[in-house]
This record gives structure tokens, sequence and C-alpha cells, in this order.
């Protein structure tokens, strides 16, 4: 007989690990109190880009093995559901600042090394693409790694993709007793899911940081998503280009969007002339949970047998997914821990 497990929280954790699970013969129920991306995964940006290869460490390579392996785990969910994620390998343009040229090419030997065929870094002076960043040095750094998707599109998806495998997707089911759920239960519920496991460990756990971000009318579905300014321009399938996001520590509402958005916009605009004319299409705020650890936080909740957490997700999320996934189903179906202890719940 399948093994049952319940998860909580429809975000891109929750959905990833219910359909891992369910992939791999669990019967599956994911419980949401509001609606399928309703926190921070219900934003706009959909940004896949890697970490920076200097200075690797483990969680580095975690999200270096699920972005190589992103894919092909997008394409099954597509395959499984009949719903497209907006997943695209399109990769990336930044450009380059003068004076960085040696911090540049010790970033693409650094990638050489780490990185596995045939992604790589290269240096340019004629990046392809309609959304070409002004670069005070004539040069650019590009990436074959760096992907995108549509997170509210992925949502769909993966949803679409548990209900394919027998498993049920439940929205507006109100907040979860843990002591009325049959385990094992996975909780995977954004910021207010660290708020309440710090509450319950007597220790800060993480929180939440406001993002605000947006979504242009700009039909270049092929192109290279931009890096620059520490700002994300995301081109995505359907004629729109996410442009994101802020980051808040303060903030009285997580769901509104205000003139710091505004600003952002026209950094963008700066930064890419072609984005000069077209209009605002979206705009959208969410709060990210993060970490204190600002690793993605999974394992065993401490004190509540067969119940795992997995959280923390922040600005990369989506791009974790699919190995954050894969260890909660090897925990909790085959007893295997391969979770990093950067990731673990300390104490």
């Amino acid at each position: 007989m399948a093994r049952a497990v319940t998860v909580i929280g429809a975000g891109i954790m929750g959905l990833a690990c219910a359909w891992e699970l369910a992939r791999r013969g669990a019967t599956v129920t994911v419980i949401e109190a509001e609606r399928i991306g309703a926190g921070s995964s219900g934003g706009t940006v959909g940004a896949l880009a890697p970490h920076a290869p200097e200075n690797w460490n483990p969680k580095k390579q975690v999200q270096l093995d699920a972005l190589v392996a992103a894919e092909g785990w997008w394409a099954a969910v597509a395959a499984a559901g009949g719903e497209g994620p907006g997943y695209a390998r399109t990769g990336r343009v930044q450009p380059v600042e003068g004076g960085a040229l040696d911090r540049v090419r010790a970033r693409i030997a650094a990638a050489q090394a780490v990185w596995p065929a045939p992604f790589r870094m290269t240096l340019t002076d004629a990046p392809e693409g309609p959304l070409v960043p002004d670069s005070p040095s004539g040069l650019w750094l590009t990436d074959n790694l760096t992907a995108r998707l549509s997170p509210r599109a992925a949502g769909r998806a993966l949803a679409a993709a548990i209900r394919a495998a027998g498993g049920t997707v439940a929205e507006g089911a109100g907040p979860q007793h843990p002591g009325a759920l049959p385990g094992p239960v996975i909780w995977a519920t954004g910021a207010p899911g660290l708020a309440a496991l710090s509450a319950d460990l007597g220790r800060a756990m993480g929180g939440g940081v406001k993002g605000q971000s947006a979504l242009l009318a700009l039909a270049a579905p092929d192109a290279p998503q931009v890096f620059a300014d520490g700002l994300h321009i995301v081109p995505h399938a359907d004629g729109t280009a996410a442009i994101g996001s802020t980051s808040e520590r303060a903030f009285l509402d997580g769901a509104a969007t205000d003139a710091q958005l505004d600003a952002l916009i026209a950094r963008a605009r700066v930064l890419c002339p072609a984005l000069a004319g077209c209009a605002v299409v979206d705009r959208w705020a969410g709060v990210r949970p993060r970490a204190a650890s600002r690793a993605p936080l999974i394992g065993p909740w401490p004190g509540r047998p067969g119940h795992v957490v997995a959280n923390g997700g922040f600005k990369i999320g989506f791009g974790m997914a699919p190995a954050v996934a894969a260890m909660v189903a090897d925990l909790v179906l085959d007893g295997v821990d391969r979770i990093p202890e950067g990731f673990r719940l300390a104490g």
C-alpha cells in the first residue's frame, strides 16, 4: 500500500515536495490555507540563477545540482500534468564595471572549475538579445546555465502533476492543528511557518523579508535575462518581462506595492533602454521566508515525531526546489538523510 503523506503549504517548497513524493508512489494530500502560491511563490520574477562560483561551499553545490537537473525535472512535471511551468534555459547577461576585469576573469575561471560541461561563463563585447544593459567597460559577462520559469505557472503545473498522480491539493483549507494530521507531515508554510517554528523552539529560526516586483509588456521569450545593479530583468514566454525585486526588512503591509516598486521600474528602464516604452501590466508584493542561516531549512521538527520542515527558500526557493524535494522524499519514504549540515534545524 502506498504511504500517505500530508504536506502543509502550496508554495514552491510544499508543491515540489508533494510532487517528488507522489512520483515515488506516495499518496499525497496538500493542504493550503489560502490558494496556490498565495505567499512569496506567487510572484513574477522566476530567475533560476546560480550563486557566484567563487568560495565554493555545500550550499552552492546543492543549488548547482538543482539548476543542472531543473530542465528534466520541470519537463517531467509538465508531462505528468499537462501544464507548462514556463521553464527555459535562456542564459544571463551582466554588465562589467570598469576596473573589474580581473575579478570577472577570476569568476570565469572559478565557474570552469566547478560547473559541469557544457555550462560556462564567457566575456563578450557583443551580447545577443533585445535586453542588453549599458556597460561602462563595453564588456558583458554571459552564462548558459541560468534559466527562468513563471512562478505562477510553475505552481499550477505542480498542482496538476500532483493531481494526475492521484494526489489531492486542497485550497482554502484554513490553519491546521499538528495533532490532527496523519503523519508523516511536511511543513512548508513560508514566513508564517518560520514564526511558528521560532515560537515552538524558543529561538529565532528566521523571518520574512518583503519583496516587490512587476511585469512589463515585452515580447522577448528567448532573450537572456539581465542581472545589473542588483536587479533581475527576466523575459518570460507570455510576452512579459519581470522586474525585481526589492528587499525590505521593515514594512507595514507585506502585500502592498508602493513607490519603492516605482523606483525599481525606473531603474530597470535606465539599465535597459528597450524597456522605456513598455507598459506595466502587473505589480506584486509578498513576504519571502528567510531562514536565520540564509540556507533552506530542512529536517525533522524537534519534538514532533513524523513532522518535517521544508522552508526558508528566500530568493532561491524555485532554484533549490528539486534538490530540497529529493532530500525530503529520501528522508520521509526511505529514512535516508542527505541533508547538508548547513540546512539542518540546529540544536
